[in-house]
């Protein structure tokens, strides 16, 4: 987690911007928790654990930022509650995510699926990409597996 916080630190300071107290609490629970896909609410509740003096302005306004630096990623998985991810180190775009409608669960897809399809967009369109983001909408195996077991036990 040191190394990361450490780059992290390097990434803000290239920007003009330093790694403060409030800052890297924020960090620190999004390093802890990186599976989670936490809220704006969810990380300053825990953030408030860490650090009882740190306001939600201030969880926004840092999460706004690291954003901004593309540090993080605000993502919504179609809810309506904005999740920030943080993005993986040296990754040159934002990962994927499978979102299971029956449960909720959020699986993450690190591979870049998206190599060829950006090749495509910059030659017939001229587009020049910077980065992309995919989110499958569907059923996980567990949920398919439960409702396989429903329907034969039934």
């Amino acid at each position: 987690m040191e190394h990361r916080i450490e780059q992290i630190k390097k990434q803000l300071h290239a920007q003009s911007y330093k790694l403060t107290p409030q800052r890297e609490a924020t960090v620190r629970v999004l390093l802890e928790r990186e599976e989670d896909h936490l809220s704006a609410e969810d990380v300053y509740l825990l953030v408030k654990e860490k650090a009882p003096e740190i306001g939600l302005a201030t969880v926004y306004r840092t999460l706004e930022l690291l954003s901004e630096l593309k540090i993080v990623d605000k993502i919504n998985f179609g809810d309506g509650v904005s999740r920030y991810d943080l993005r993986k180190e040296g990754a040159e775009h934002f990962h994927h995510h499978l979102v299971c409608t029956e449960c909720g669960s959020v699986e993450e897809i690190i591979e870049d699926l998206l190599g060829d399809v950006e090749k495509i967009v910059e030659k017939n369109w001229g587009f020049q990409v910077k980065d992309h983001r995919l989110t499958f909408h569907g059923i996980c195996k567990q949920c398919q597996e439960a409702a396989v077991q429903s329907t034969t036990t039934s």
